[in-house]
């Protein structure tokens, strides 16, 4: 793992630890990247309870709850499918908080309204309203996916921080 994402995810862990809160996440885009970002700091079982990869649509839905209207209206990659996500993670798990990961790493599957790069995050958090966001990050399949888990852990740690 690289450094940012090392320090992004010692941070999310201190964050959490204070709080005394537990974390899910729920990817797409990143398969596990963020989750293996998490679990390669020593000490995060304490603060990290799971993750799901849901790749597919039926995985969100079967998984996550994601709703089939959603991605029907929205698509797999849209805002509201990442609250939905960030939501279940929730939902289904002992966690407090949870993040969620979904996007267009490349090089296909781009659209002119999606082109690669585009990911959306989804961020739930117990007492506090779901937070969404989209980014459009630069580069290849691998430099997109890099800056989606620094984008996720680094928005999860300033919202469980903000209590």
């Amino acid at each position: 793992m690289m450094a940012p994402e090392h320090a992004l995810a010692v941070g999310l862990g201190a964050a959490l630890r204070g709080r005394g809160w537990l974390c899910a996440t729920a990817e797409s885009c990143t398969g596990g990247l963020v989750a293996a970002a998490i679990t390669s700091i020593s000490g995060s079982s304490a603060w990290f309870e799971r993750g799901f990869v849901t790749y597919s649509n039926e995985a969100k839905v079967e998984e996550l709850g994601v709703l089939p209207k959603t991605l029907a209206t929205h698509g797999a990659v849209s805002e509201q499918v990442a609250r939905e996500m960030a939501e279940g993670a929730m939902r289904r798990s002992h966690a407090q908080c949870a993040l969620a990961v979904t996007g267009v790493a490349g090089p296909d599957g781009g659209t002119p309204d999606k082109p690669v790069g585009t990911v959306c995050f989804g961020f739930a958090a117990s007492g506090r309203k779901p937070m969404t966001t989209t980014r459009h990050f630069p580069g290849d399949r691998a430099a997109v996916r890099e800056a989606a888990v620094r984008e996720a852990l680094g928005g999860l740690a300033a919202i469980v921080a903000a209590g």
